[in-house]
């Protein structure tokens, strides 16, 4: 799952997108609200969730919101306000955001939020992933292999669930890299088969008919 932070404050933006990585998150940030809708226009569909503050330089939260949902661009918004008031806050429901928080909050707060609007699937997802002998529980973070729980990390975790829910397709590197890992991320760099290792070792090993499957020079394959 990955998250935009448009917020000026780039103090509490830094500390928001440690928090949220630290729960398995990709998350990048900006801080004006100019470059925010540009960065949404482009980029949306590789966003689950956007975090946007409502006083931004250059353009407005509100401006943002309304003119990224004119576009028809439905990625669920989570408003940050400094407005208590009523009418602030349907104006705000009303202009498109999906929730909405009042500065200051609790970091446990927005992540349960957070957490919510994203069990909002346009679609119904499973509660649990299954592919042969492994299950994956989204909720909790538990994995088994053979009715036999394995440890992974919140990177390991993120990578079986979106091979898993692409199970027999034919996932890209970038697609890995957009959804895993965040903006900056070097594309040159090894980390993402470092991390197809780790997992092959971790479900992939002792078997005779190997899950996950390398296509050269385009990504990964987890066969059923």
């Amino acid at each position: 799952m990955k998250i935009l932070i448009i917020e000026d404050e780039e103090i509490l933006a830094k500390l928001l997108k440690k928090g949220l990585e630290n729960q398995g998150y990709a998350v990048d940030y900006l801080t004006d609200g100019e470059a925010g809708q540009t960065r949404i226009e482009y980029h949306y569909q590789d966003y689950d969730l956007i975090v946007l503050d409502l006083m931004l330089p250059k353009r407005t939260g509100f401006e943002v919101c309304k003119n990224v949902r004119a576009k028809g661009i439905d990625t669920p918004i989570l408003a940050l306000t400094a407005k208590a008031d009523v009418q602030s806050k349907i104006s705000l429901l009303d202009t498109g955001a999906d929730d909405y928080m009042t500065k200051p909050f609790e970091f446990s707060e927005l992540s349960a939020r957070i957490r919510a609007l994203i069990r909002r699937p346009k679609v119904s997802l499973p509660i649990e992933l299954k592919v042969r002998d492994i299950i994956l529980n989204p909720n909790t973070r538990k994995v088994t292999v053979a009715d036999r729980e394995i440890i992974l990390t919140l990177k390991e975790f993120r990578l079986l669930e979106y091979l898993m829910r692409h199970m027999d397709e034919v996932v890209k590197r970038v697609d890995l890299i957009d959804n895993i890992w965040d903006f900056d991320y070097n594309s040159f760099s090894n980390i993402i088969d470092v991390y197809i290792n780790r997992l092959r070792n971790k479900i992939d090993k002792g078997r005779n008919k190997k899950m996950i499957e390398t296509i050269i020079g385009v990504g990964y394959r987890l066969n059923p």
